[in-house]
């Protein structure tokens, strides 16, 4: 079974809500046994990470749902999950111009952000300027 940090119940393998995670951020979550296998149906919306036997690191990355195996050494199922990717809402503000669509977060004072579906070149500015800023902070 599959316990999510933050979680007080334990995820239940088939029949359970699927476990929650923001696009572009990170989640914690425990095994009731050591994992030797983890598998994601699809790696385009999220990715997994073995911390040690018992932790694994589950990571979005596109928005949409997919699913979680973990499996023991001897290749038993752990845990079979659904993993469901979502976007961040607290905060974001999406600014549409034309058919141009542009993503702030305002917390407390809107800075640009990258989030799937952006225009591209609001997309490609962004990056270079964190990338700028990032580069003069070393």
């Amino acid at each position: 079974m599959l316990t999510p940090l933050a979680s007080s119940g334990v995820i239940a393998q088939e029949d359970a809500a699927p476990i929650s995670v923001n696009a572009n951020m990170a989640r914690i979550l425990r095994l009731s046994a050591p994992a030797a296998t983890v598998i994601i149906g699809n790696p385009g919306i999220a990715d997994v990470t073995i911390q040690d036997p018992t932790t694994l690191i589950l990571t979005g990355k596109n928005y949409g749902q997919t699913n979680l195996i973990v499996m023991d050494a001897a290749g038993e199922p752990i845990a079979d999950t659904l993993i469901d990717v979502v976007q961040l809402q607290a905060g974001i503000m999406t600014v549409y111009q034309g058919l141009e669509r542009t993503t702030v977060v305002c917390a407390p004072v809107c800075q640009p952000t990258v989030m799937l579906g952006d225009a591209p070149g609001y997309t490609s500015n962004t990056i270079a300027s964190s990338r700028l800023i990032e580069d003069l902070t070393r």
